[in-house]
C-alpha cells in the first residue's frame, strides 16, 4: 500500500475532496496546522471515511515547523508495515493523474523523485541559501513574512555575516548541504533512512530547528549524502507549480488558464489550487485523467 501524506493550513473543504479522490487507491494522512481548527463535523468526515489526521504542530512559514509536522506524519504512515512508497504533497494540490494509473505507476519502483541542489552554488533573492543553515533563525516566534519579519532577517543576516558565524563548526556538522522542494515521492527505505538519521543525529536537528526553510533542506542533505541511495534519486519531482502571480499568490493559485500547461509533461501533482478560483481546472482535470 501507498500512503499519501498531505500538509494541510487551509481550506479544508479542498481537503476533503482532494482526500476522497486520491482515496480511491491509497491510504491518506493529513497534518493540519494547529492554527487550523476543524470543526467537529470535519472530524465526524474524516473518522467516517477512514482518513488519518493529526494536528500537532503550529506551522510557521520559513521556520523548521514545517519539516516536524511532515516528520510527524511520516512517522505515523510508517507506523503501518504495510506503507511500502509516501508521497508528500501540500493541501492544495490536485492529481494530474488518473489515480489508478498513478499508483500503478510507482508499485515496484524504488526511485526517489526529489529537487536538489547543493546549497552553497544557490542564490535566491540575492542570499546564498547555505546561509539559511548556517546562519541561527528564529522563524517559530518571528513571522518571517512580516515588515518586522523582514526587516529582522535582513539585520539578522548582516550581523551574522560580519561575525562570521558558522553554526556548521559549532555543532560539527561536516555534511554537504543539499536544499530542494519538501514535495518528495519516496519508496518506505528512503523514508525510514530519514526518519532514522534524524533521530540518530541530534546535531541535524540543531541545525534544522534554528534554520530557515530547513523542511526544504533536511530530506535532500540527508539522502544527498548517503551512497546507498544517491544513484536512485531523480532530480525532477514531477509537481506542476507556476512561479508568477496570479489571483493574489506567488505561486500562482491555478485556474483553467493553466489546464494546456499541466498536459504538456507527465506530472503527478498540481499547485496551488484553490476553492472557487479553482474549481473549474479542477473538473477538466478529472474528465481529462478519468477521475
Amino acid at each position: 500500500m501507498q500512503a499519501i501524506l498531505i500538509l494541510a493550513h487551509k481550506d479544508v473543504e479542498h481537503v476533503k475532496r482532494l482526500a476522497l479522490k486520491l482515496q480511491r487507491s491509497f491510504a491518506i494522512y493529513i497534518h493540519f496546522d494547529q492554527k487550523l481548527k476543524l470543526t467537529p463535523a470535519d472530524q465526524a468526515f474524516f473518522e467516517k471515511h477512514g482518513i488519518h489526521y493529526i494536528s500537532e504542530v503550529a506551522v510557521n512559514w520559513g521556520s523548521w515547523s514545517i519539516g516536524e509536522a511532515t516528520v510527524r506524519l511520516m512517522q505515523k504512515a510508517l507506523a503501518d508495515p504495510s506503507i511500502t512508497y509516501v508521497h508528500v504533497i501540500s493541501g492544495q494540490d490536485w492529481v494530474t493523474q488518473n489515480v489508478p494509473k498513478l499508483y500503478q505507476r510507482f508499485e515496484n519502483d524504488d526511485k526517489i523523485y526529489m529537487t536538489y541542489e547543493r546549497a552553497r552554488d544557490v542564490k535566491k533573492s540575492g542570499e546564498p541559501i547555505i546561509w539559511w543553515q548556517q546562519y541561527y533563525f528564529n522563524y517559530d516566534r518571528i513571522k518571517r513574512r512580516t515588515l518586522f519579519g523582514k526587516i529582522y532577517h535582513r539585520f539578522s543576516l548582516a550581523i551574522q555575516t560580519l561575525l562570521r558565524v558558522n553554526k556548521f563548526k559549532r555543532l560539527g556538522i561536516e555534511l554537504e548541504i543539499y536544499a530542494g522542494a519538501n514535495w518528495v515521492d519516496l519508496p518506505r527505505d528512503a523514508a525510514l533512512y530519514c526518519l532514522d538519521y534524524l533521530k540518530t543525529h541530534p546535531d541535524l536537528q540543531k541545525m534544522l530547528a534554528t534554520g530557515c526553510f530547513s523542511d526544504e533542506f533536511w530530506m535532500q542533505t540527508i539522502l544527498c549524502n548517503a551512497p546507498q541511495f544517491t544513484s536512485r534519486i531523480t532530480n525532477d519531482h514531477h509537481r506542476f507549480i507556476k512561479w508568477e502571480p496570479q489571483h493574489g499568490s506567488y505561486p500562482a493559485i491555478l485556474d483553467e488558464r493553466d489546464l494546456s500547461a499541466l498536459k504538456e509533461k507527465e506530472y503527478f501533482f498540481a499547485r496551488k489550487l484553490e476553492s472557487g478560483l479553482s474549481d473549474t481546472l479542477i473538473a477538466e482535470l478529472d474528465t481529462h485523467n478519468q477521475n
